[in-house]
């Protein structure tokens, strides 16, 4: 039995992808942005010589790193209610997201800032920096600049994991195709065509982090 493929529907429906795409984009600079909060707050905590202010940011993260996405996304959407705080999907996906990749976000500027040389760190004491100018100056930047490709590779695989997202109802790309296939019938063009826009995003995404990079963590030429 043959199959006749028919894209008719999905460019019918064009505008709910594109509308799905942009929720997509959203949920994941949001969550990058709020990862990127926890991962530098977390870094501070994490390098800390008090045990237990690193031990508490230990556990967060190797919870998070060993557990499911969509265990920690269905947990947070049906606990916070438990204690009297009700967000709507969206919120709740970008808190998701932003826990998510901030406990990876941790591991990775760890490692940078351990990468650099404790003899910059004493010059800049020596220099009479304060200790928060040391860490944002001296350590956070070069840091940074030294993981900024894995960190940004980290924040692609948080733009296609907004797909899980779908699951609480949260408006994005995947939950518009859903409705799509479920109305069309049409499986394998609506996902086909979603792929490609993931891919798109991605590339996008990429390109972005590229010219960032260009911008801001370039050493100078002169």
């Amino acid at each position: 039995m043959g199959y006749t493929f028919d894209f008719g529907a999905v460019f019918d429906r064009a505008p709910e992808l594109l509308w799905g795409s942009l929720g997509t984009i959203w949920l994941a600079l949001a969550g990058m942005a709020l990862a990127l909060v926890i991962g530098i707050i977390g870094v501070a905590a994490r390098t800390s010589k008090i045990r237990l202010v690193r031990a508490p940011v230990i556990g967060f993260v190797e919870i998070v790193r060993n557990t499911p996405f969509l265990v920690q996304i269905f947990f947070i959407y049906f606990a916070l209610p438990l204690m009297g705080i009700r967000l709507n999907p969206t919120v709740t996906a970008i808190i998701a997201l932003g826990i998510n990749g901030g406990a990876y976000a941790i591991e990775i500027i760890r490692g940078g800032v351990e990468s650099v040389s404790k003899g910059q760190i004493e010059a800049g004491f020596a220099l009479g920096l304060h200790k928060g100018d040391v860490f944002r100056l001296i350590v956070l930047k070069p840091a940074l600049r030294a993981i900024y490709p894995s960190l940004t590779s980290q924040f692609v695989m948080l733009t296609l994991t907004t797909s899980v997202c779908t699951s609480i109802a949260a408006y994005e790309l995947t939950s518009a195709a859903q409705r799509i296939e479920s109305d069309t019938f049409r499986s394998f063009e609506v996902y086909f065509s979603v792929t490609t826009i993931y891919l798109v995003i991605s590339t996008l995404m990429m390109g972005l982090f590229a010219l960032i990079s260009r911008h801001y963590f370039n050493y100078p030429t002169r």
